[in-house]
């Protein structure tokens, strides 16, 4: 089997509160692999979001180790964990989070010229990833302008600009219809198997979780297999 993509042991987050620490994730083993596509579930407040923040390197764990393609990330500098986020990370939220003064192929096109690829270039992958998505009619259109699974289609293309090879999703259907959702999976879904992009993705919609390679529970602060009823 391959190395996994994301690999984290021992990660433990503890929050600070008026009644004193509140221990949420208590010592997570996982690991992730290229093409493979994780469920995360449990119930509001578990810490799903704390692991997918934490394996994104967007905050710091309290304890553990946080391996992404075989680089310890557990001891890097802000600006090194900033350098790996933009280059093998894609993020996507339940809410678009796109400029809304920007049109589709820009907010695509955006973190692909931050990273430093030329503005043709990161508009000529940015319009190949929409029109991947459905949107080819739709490049020139900014959020306002667009439907709610429109928009977060915008949000996968650019979850997926830069090429990431692990993709971590907090709710990304979470503010859709049934239908819109299913679509919307469908086509992180395809994209994240044909590119061997690693995927952990937290839903409470166990009707998607069915769909993907493992769902893991999060109880209790320690994951665990998911059984379906």
């Amino acid at each position: 089997m391959s190395e996994p993509v994301l690999s984290v042991r021992g990660l433990e987050r503890v929050y600070e509160t008026g009644a004193g620490p509140l221990p949420v994730l208590k010592g997570v083993d996982l690991d992730v692999y290229p093409g493979e596509i994780v469920g995360l579930v449990g119930p509001s407040g578990s810490g799903k979001s704390s692991l997918l923040h934490a394996a994104g390197l967007l905050e710091h764990p309290n304890a553990g180790r946080i391996v992404i393609e075989g680089r310890d990330c557990s001891t890097l500098t802000d600006k090194q964990r900033t350098k790996v986020r933009l280059g093998a990370i894609g993020f996507v939220y339940q809410f678009h989070h796109l400029l809304a003064e920007f049109t589709a192929l820009d907010n695509v096109a955006l973190p692909q010229m931050i990273a430093g690829r030329s503005r043709a270039a990161a508009q000529a992958r940015a319009k190949d990833l929409l029109s991947e998505l459905g949107l080819a009619e739709r490049l020139t259109h900014q959020p306002p302008q667009l439907s709610g699974g429109e928009q977060q289609r915008v949000a996968v293309a650019r979850a997926l600009a830069n090429a990431p090879r692990l993709l971590l999703a907090d709710e990304p259907t979470g503010n859709l219809d049934p239908s819109t959702s299913t679509s919307v999976f469908d086509n992180i879904y395809d994209l994240a198997r044909r590119q061997g992009i690693a995927a952990l993705v937290a839903t409470h919609n166990l009707e998607l979780a069915r769909h993907m390679d493992r769902v893991l529970t999060l109880k209790d602060g320690h994951l665990e297999p998911h059984t379906f009823s």
